[in-house]
């Protein structure tokens, strides 16, 4: 039996197989993503119901001259293996081996860098008026779905591409059968009439004939619009689509690739704006997948066979502790409600919904309008809780400025994913969210050290009558005991975990541990380093830090963040405004650039945020300011006794 996606190096090469066994070939692909990411994890469910339309793509275009841009990028593995990265399949999402998401330096394939859902359009049309300006004739299509155009910015861009009328090809991978849930013989028949030329080529004739009538050419021209409107509203279900500008084509049968093929090598030849309607199956041709498609959506490694996930024993992760805090304060509290952005499960959310389905709000991907539905909430006396990865907190940064910081409004933010994300990589790392948060007026900023902490942190949020956020990392607790009671915590107060005379390490959230074994090693080398869990990175504990400063005069902060504004900006900025002129600092953290994909292991450790090399940095900290400081007194009595 031959095995085609072995001859597959290039999209010329998918070219040369006979179009009769791109069925198998697609069968092949599917069962080689499985094996693949039932290895390295992935996005398992979205890839699988892209197969036969990527090969379609690829097969009816030119790329990369033609121009296809992924939204929201995960969908993007069968595009991978086609364009020449099958060889380092299995080093996908593994730290120096290939992304899960396009990449310009990658591949030349990769037209754009995308990884945030509803970014696809705008770019698409981008290069198709660059190519305009050039006079170029390549063709340009987004591929957007998976929930992409519930982004507001998604459609912003098709109200504009509608209006600049350029030549661009949308395609709308509906996998959810959300928008029209039945596909068959008879709409692929309609949509084979719709792209047909001989039917573009009339109905442009039949418009230029009414329109040279004298006197009543062009009224009858409009009228002959208005029943071809009518027609559609009745018989093609993109008539939004077409108000917008759109030739809209659909819906096709996504798993169809016949149907695909001719669909693409008629669209192709249109002029204007085109929206091709894909209607597919996530998780397609994998049952599990097929079943469970949210499990499946970000996979981490399964048993091929049964489908089970190989899940180590493991303290509860801060998601579900976070998940099993909001529903035990719910129950007493009915002015709770909880908001998400299409992460009801990835948030822990969905036990939530189960609950309290009157309380819970999945708004889609559309994060600005989930921060301002929740300001809206809260300024009618309920308490929204926004939950939502770090990462996509940032495309609603002016909404939490404007419409909950300002009119200082009680919604809490419970931040998912915060620190150092892993295979995801740079689009999905929660490294800036102490730095854009914390530059706010009114917010109240927070990080726990364990699944303990977090518990209390999220209720001492709630209650707070202001804007507050809690950050938590992606991954298991630190396995500590709960407390039975949930209770509040002072605003603004940090705790001693360990005193210290030599200097003292002032650390917030999930850096809290390392610190301390940090400090058991350099007890070793004889050095006595005081922790403290600062908790609170605004308001920050000014007065722990002065006591601090007068007892060991070295500070080192540490921080799964940027450097740059973060918690160890913060601390910088209290001793200024304290005066607390003669205080040596060091701050750790991570470093002003993008940080890869790899398992969060592996980033902690080249990043230096592991307790060796935090001990390590400090001890060298110590020793160069201990050294200048003999050097000092040294020069100053030679200048004395001289």
């Amino acid at each position: 039996m031959s095995n085609f996606l072995d001859t597959i190096n290039s999209p010329v090469d998918l070219k040369k197989i006979e179009r009769q066994n791109l069925p198998k070939l697609s069968k092949e692909i599917r069962e080689f993503i499985v094996d693949a990411v039932s290895k390295t994890g992935g996005h398992l469910a979205s890839n699988l119901g892209v197969v036969d339309l990527t090969i379609a793509l690829h097969y009816i275009f030119n790329t990369p001259e033609d121009l296809i841009i992924w939204d929201v990028g995960h969908q993007c593995y069968t595009h991978k293996l086609i364009t020449g990265r099958k060889d380092k399949f299995s080093s996908l999402r593994q730290y120096e081996g290939i992304s899960g998401f396009p990449r310009r330096e990658e591949s030349v394939y990769d037209a754009a860098d995308t990884g945030h859902s509803g970014t696809s359009i705008s770019i698409a049309l981008a290069f198709a008026k660059a190519r305009d300006k050039n006079n170029g004739n390549n063709s340009v299509i987004a591929v957007i779905g998976d929930g992409s155009m519930t982004s507001g910015l998604a459609l912003e861009g098709l109200n504009n591409a509608g209006a600049l009328n350029s030549n661009l090809i949308v395609v709308l991978n509906d996998n959810k059968m959300s928008i029209s849930p039945n596909v068959g013989a008879i709409s692929a028949h309609l949509n084979k009439i719709i792209t047909g030329q001989l039917y573009n080529k009339m109905k442009g004739e039949v418009e230029y004939l009414l329109k040279t009538i004298p006197g009543i050419g062009g009224q009858m021209a409009k009228l002959a619009h208005r029943v071809e409107e009518a027609v559609k509203g009745i018989f093609v279900p993109g008539r939004f689509f077409e108000d917008l500008g759109f030739k809209y084509v659909g819906p096709i049968d996504g798993h169809n690739i016949n149907h695909l093929l001719d669909t693409f090598e008629s669209v192709k030849k249109l002029k204007g704006p085109i929206l091709v309607h894909i209607v597919t199956t996530k998780g397609k041709g994998y049952k599990p997948a097929e079943n469970e498609a949210d499990s499946f959506h970000g996979a981490s490694p399964f048993d091929v066979t049964t489908g089970s996930f190989k899940r180590k024993k493991a303290p509860p992760s801060y998601t579900e502790v976070f998940s099993k805090t909001l529903i035990s304060l719910a129950k007493t509290d009915k002015k709770i409600i909880a908001i998400t952005a299409a992460m009801a499960d990835g948030t822990g959310l969905d036990s939530f919904a189960e609950q309290f389905s009157d309380r819970f709000y999945d708004v889609g991907i559309a994060e600005q309008h989930a921060i301002t539905f929740a300001a809206g909430l809260s300024l009618k006396g309920f308490k929204p809780v926004v939950a939502i990865y770090s990462t996509f907190l940032q495309r609603a940064y002016d909404q939490v400025l404007h419409d909950v910081c300002l009119p200082n409004l009680p919604v809490t933010f419970a931040i998912d994913r915060a620190g150092i994300v892993g295979e995801d990589g740079p689009t999905h790392q929660g490294l800036f969210d102490l730095s854009y948060l914390r530059s706010l007026p009114n917010m109240v900023l927070m990080a726990p050290k364990d699944e303990n902490e977090l518990q209390h942190m999220i209720k001492t949020a709630i209650e707070y009558n202001g804007p507050s956020a809690v950050r938590y990392p992606r991954g298991s607790g630190e396995g500590v005991k709960f407390d039975k009671d949930i209770k509040t915590i002072e605003i603004g107060r940090a705790e001693i975990i360990k005193d210290g005379n030599d200097a003292v390490i002032l650390t917030i959230g999930n850096t809290v541990y390392p610190s301390i074994e940090a400090s058991n090693i350099l007890s070793g080398k004889g050095i006595d380093a005081a922790v403290v869990n600062m908790r609170f990175v605004k308001p920050i504990d000014r007065a722990m830090i002065k006591d601090f400063c007068k007892k060991t005069g070295f500070i080192v902060t540490v921080e799964e963040n940027v450097l740059q504004g973060g918690f160890g900006s913060a601390v910088l900025e209290a001793l200024e405004e304290e005066e607390l002129n003669n205080i040596k600092v060091k701050r750790i953290g991570l470093p002003d650039k993008f940080i890869e994909h790899g398992s969060q292991s592996i980033i902690r450790e080249k990043y230096h945020l592991t307790p060796s090399a935090i001990a390590s940095a400090i001890s060298e900290f110590l020793l160069k300011h201990s050294f200048q400081k003999q050097l000092k007194f040294i020069n100053n009595a030679k200048k004395a006794v001289g």
